[in-house]
């Protein structure tokens, strides 16, 4: 039976803008009853509560300023999701940066704010306060996390992390005692603000070199699609697994083989 969002509420991190913010609204299309935004940048999420009440009336959405590398800053985030709404039922864990010449905060929010996320939602928040039997988490990785990338790869290990984390919390053993479905979702080259100066977040000349020749003959896709294949995977998708959405299409699973597969014979 496939998940009803009607009537549940999500929390976003990294939802001010970008793809985050279009999942909130492709959620709110849906029926979803209210959505948290987390974000660090507050006149972004300002703005964005204001697209959403003119699209989809008053009292549908909140921001709170979230540092996901803090997961203090990030609790603060499900605990006002609580006050306002008294539920919780879809996290995403969004928020992330594409940016090789600042490795370590890349790190910290790509991975650190992932843990955060999942440890606050998986553990305490969505089993508690969850509206129905059954929550959902989806963690954003990238078609990077599946295909190494030589232009940028400290973020593309940091996708990688987040393949392995999301399907470690997705077994199924963690599901049985949560009710908690975790899902990972890897995006395809997307048009947001991520992928503007693209070449000037690399390791060096070397790397920046590489991308300027890369990047303009990979397929981009837009944002709405992505908002689109988030809805799929949330109404349909088994918990611990993989899905991919890129050229503008409809999520296709990623399966990774199990590795007796190519033991010796």
């Amino acid at each position: 039976m496939a998940f009803n969002i009607e009537g549940k509420v999500a929390l976003i991190s990294g939802g001010a803008s970008g793809i985050g913010l279009k999942y909130a609204k492709e959620l709110l299309r849906n029926g979803l009853k209210g959505v948290t935004l987390a974000d660090v940048n507050t006149d972004f999420g300002n703005q964005a509560l204001k697209e959403i009440e003119k699209e989809f009336g008053s009292n549908k959405a909140v921001f709170v300023h979230t540092d996901v590398t803090n997961k203090q800053s990030f609790e603060e985030a499900f605990k006002k999701t609580i006050e306002v709404f008294k539920n919780l039922d879809i996290l995403i864990n969004n928020a992330g940066i594409c940016n090789d010449a600042i490795w370590e905060k890349e790190i910290a929010i790509n991975i650190n704010g992932v843990v955060h996320g999942i440890l606050l939602g998986l553990e305490h928040y969505i089993p508690k306060f969850k509206t129905a039997d059954e929550g959902v988490i989806v963690n954003i990785a990238s078609v990077a996390g599946i295909t190494a990338s030589g232009l940028f790869p400290v973020y593309s290990a940091t996708k990688y992390a987040v393949l392995g984390m999301s399907k470690a919390f997705g077994n199924q053993s963690h599901y049985s005692r949560t009710g908690v479905r975790t899902l990972t979702l890897c995006p395809g080259l997307t048009r947001t603000p991520m992928v503007t100066g693209m070449s000037e977040c690399t390791l060096g000349p070397n790397y920046k070199r590489m991308v300027e020749k890369a990047v303009p003959n990979i397929p981009m896709q837009n944002p709405e699609s992505v908002a689109v294949a988030m809805i799929h995977i949330i109404k349909h998708a088994a918990t611990g697994t993989i899905w991919v959405a890129e050229n503008d299409e409809e999520p296709y699973e990623y399966k990774i083989p199990p590795r007796e597969n190519f033991a010796p014979k």
